[in-house]
């Protein structure tokens, strides 16, 4: 019995936390996508989406397969560990997908960034000269 009660509270913390993580990064990652593509609201709000999309997939995906165990959950104590345990593992990869998110986002701005500077005239490459 204790199995299924862990099962469900497992899913439901995991989709919980997934959903917030989600969320948050949507809301939060469009400023940096504005700016990447140049003020371009509707590519940013595009790319977002597809972030968020494949954000849900992948840690949905991982909670579905990291679901099974086979371990023997006999009393309180020990399904309050296996759910603990499950979850942190959980928690680690949402805090790894969402850096990977914020690097994305960063190399993405970094890039618009690019674009907007000026090249240097011919000239000017040359002439710099180190130690002068």
């Amino acid at each position: 019995m204790y199995i299924v009660v862990c099962y469900a509270a497992y899913l439901a913390v995991s989709l919980a936390v997934t959903i917030w993580v989600a969320r948050t990064l949507r809301h939060n990652g469009r400023s940096f996508l504005v700016d990447a593509f140049h003020g371009n609201g509707d590519l940013a709000d595009s790319v977002n989406h597809l972030l968020v999309v494949g954000f849900y997939l992948i840690n949905i995906g991982y909670v579905s397969l990291a679901l099974r165990t086979g371990a023997q959950v006999e009393t309180a104590r020990s399904a309050i560990e296996l759910v603990c345990d499950k979850l942190g593992v959980v928690l680690l990869v949402l805090g790894a997908m969402h850096f990977f998110n914020l690097y994305i986002f960063n190399r993405l701005r970094l890039r618009g960034q690019a674009e907007l500077r000026p090249p240097l005239p011919p000239d000017a490459r040359i002439s710099i000269q180190p130690g002068l």
